[in-house]
């Protein structure tokens, strides 16, 4: 596996993570791309989006484009595939906490 595909694996997972942490179980793309830069992963709005529409096709969030602004919003099987219960491929599966 190459190493960009590594990084857009673990992209992902951090996005739906994040969505799961958050009490509305959604947040805006800017919100998330801050939290995404927080953990190394600084991407341009553009990638984000990108990534963003590939999770919404696998099902695991629902965007919403509220006055130009993207809302990303966790799934059911999002949730799943967050926390380990269930493996996407293209979604790194999440190390088991200690």
């Amino acid at each position: 596996m190459s190493f960009a595909k590594l990084v857009q694996e673990d992209l992902r997972l951090v996005v739906l993570r994040v969505l799961a942490e958050d009490a509305d179980y959604s947040h805006n793309e800017h919100v998330l791309r801050a939290a995404l830069g927080a953990v190394g992963h600084n991407i341009s709005l553009d990638r984000l989006r990108t990534e963003l529409a590939w999770l919404a096709e696998q099902g695991l969030i629902a965007i919403d484009d509220s006055i130009g602004v993207q809302v990303a919003r966790l799934t059911t099987r999002g949730l799943d595939v967050a926390g380990g219960a269930t493996v996407v491929p293209g979604v790194k599966r999440p190390v088991p906490e200690l």
